[in-house]
């Protein structure tokens, strides 16, 4: 489904998983030319796979990493996979895990380095959902769809800008709402005043009235 979508797949295997190489030997003259080859052994992996050989002195850890285009009976397409093994010197005992990607164009690093953003992009999706109301969003049209993803996406990213000021560091999301709801709410009452209020005693008033329903005070923001 997702190549469908002119997209590829970064994601992790299993540890176990039966990797297998691609057949390079010749054809037997009948039937389907095959397709598997050896399967792949973790306690020896193929030197010339190899890509990367680092030792951390400190804790005694040696990591190696290996790339290499394999197989996996479940997926039609070949995979780029990327093996990181690690040894502790001191004890001997190795340990690896299995990252991949469909796009075969990509290198380890770049593997590496969009995988370990998953969690990033998980707290995304966790903040649209809960704060921005992706989860409540109920549409099966495409514009729609795609605009209120699109606007739940932002709101994280705007939300997280805002906090960056010095003064809302430490103010939640549930904080920055509740603030600018009160904001709003102050404004919308005194159009309904017979005259305008001068400008102290709304700015009072805001901060008073934002400040209800948050966690954190948020009296100082002006």
């Amino acid at each position: 489904m997702v190549r469908q979508c002119g997209l590829h797949i970064i994601s992790k295997l299993q540890k176990n998983s039966t990797l297998l190489f691609p057949y390079s030997g010749e054809y037997a003259g009948r039937g389907s030319p095959r397709k598997y080859g050896d399967a792949i052994d973790y306690d020896n992996l193929p030197e010339p796979y190899l890509k990367s050989d680092t030792i951390d002195e400190d804790k005694n850890i040696q990591t190696r990493i290996y790339q290499m285009e394999m197989l996996h009976r479940k997926f039609a397409d070949r995979l780029n996979v990327v093996i990181i093994q690690k040894k502790n010197l001191s004890t001997g005992k190795i340990a690896h895990v299995n990252l991949f990607s469909t796009d075969l164009t990509l290198n380890y690093e770049k593997i590496i380095d969009y995988y370990s953003l998953r969690f990033q992009i998980e707290f995304v999706f966790r903040d649209a959902k809960q704060y921005w109301g992706m989860e409540d969003f109920m549409n099966i049209k495409k514009t729609p769809i795609h605009n209120w993803a699109n606007l739940s996406t932002f709101m994280v990213n705007f939300s997280h800008g805002l906090r960056q000021n010095s003064t809302m560091k430490e103010m939640s999301i549930l904080d920055l709402k509740a603030h600018y709801h009160g904001i709003k709410y102050v404004k919308e009452v005194f159009k309904l005043l017979p005259h305008l209020a001068n400008a102290y005693l709304i700015q009072t008033v805001s901060l008073k009235i934002a400040n209800l329903g948050a966690i954190h005070s948020t009296e100082r923001v002006g």
